[in-house]
């Protein structure tokens, strides 16, 4: 987009713009370390091509503290993380956008976006953050289970599913020949019922990676994928001719100043 595209862009779009967040970090030993930014990227740029908004370049800032100790992680301070996302987003509406629409590929962002929008709360901002996550029905959870090879409860980080994503985006730079060198089995190292540890993750797949990434198939990934897509495309239509979410929060901020 040029500078002089940017009036229409923001008429078109209705004032919307798409911040993907992924992160990079290592997933199992076959898929690319920025696999997360590849999805979160084709997901956006699919789902503009059938409902027009504004996609903000690759963002890779989020929390992943817990893999750390694996190589390829980038992990920045966590003050430094909050800011970098409250400054992108502040910035994006002083451009005109007053939608903007997070969309995540990272399982160890969302409790932070979700604390993130909470807090936009604290004082007055004229935009809006939404956070789209993608919904299920029974139609899909059957599709799904007649081609889901793995244990599902298991399948959580370059996994079936996952690596299967990327078999359909970038087929190029999945190695699928390596994707059982190591193994991504939870080792169940730590067990306190009904309490959260910072270490539960590490505890359990060590590895950073959970699930069976060798029984992938490109044909799982099409049909995650594109529910994805058509899920995403739904909710910018939704956001786009919202207009309750802005009303209602500067009917809120009327009334804190009272």
């Amino acid at each position: 987009m040029t500078a002089s595209e940017w009036p229409l862009a923001l008429k078109s779009s209705n004032r919307t713009c798409i911040l993907p967040i992924g992160i990079l970090e290592k997933h199992g030993p076959h898929v690319p370390i920025g696999s997360d930014l590849i999805q979160v990227r084709e997901w956006s740029a699919r789902a503009t091509k059938r409902e027009y908004a504004v996609v903000f370049p690759d963002y890779f800032y989020g929390q992943i503290n817990e893999a750390k100790h694996q190589p390829g992680i980038f992990a920045l301070p966590e003050r430094v993380v909050w800011d970098l996302l409250e400054a992108t987003c502040d910035e994006i509406a002083r451009n005109g956008f007053n939608k903007i629409v997070i969309i995540n590929g990272h399982g160890g962002n969302p409790q932070m976006i979700r604390y993130f929008i909470q807090t936009r709360l604290e004082k007055e901002r004229d935009y809006a953050v939404y956070f789209f996550e993608a919904g299920s029905d029974s139609e899909y959870e059957k599709k799904l289970a007649a081609l889901h090879k793995s244990d599902p409860a298991e399948d959580m980080h370059a996994g079936e599913r996952e690596t299967s994503a990327l078999l359909y985006l970038r087929p190029d730079l999945v190695k699928m020949d390596s994707a059982k060198t190591e193994s991504g089995s939870n080792q169940h190292r730590l067990s306190i019922p009904n309490v959260y540890t910072a270490i539960w993750w590490y505890a359990n797949f060590p590895n950073h990676y959970a699930g069976e990434g060798g029984k992938a198939t490109r044909e799982l990934g099409q049909l995650v994928t594109e529910h994805y897509i058509d899920s995403f495309v739904d909710a910018l239509k939704a956001i786009k001719a919202d207009s309750k979410t802005l009303q209602l929060q500067k009917e809120f901020f009327n009334r804190v100043k009272k």
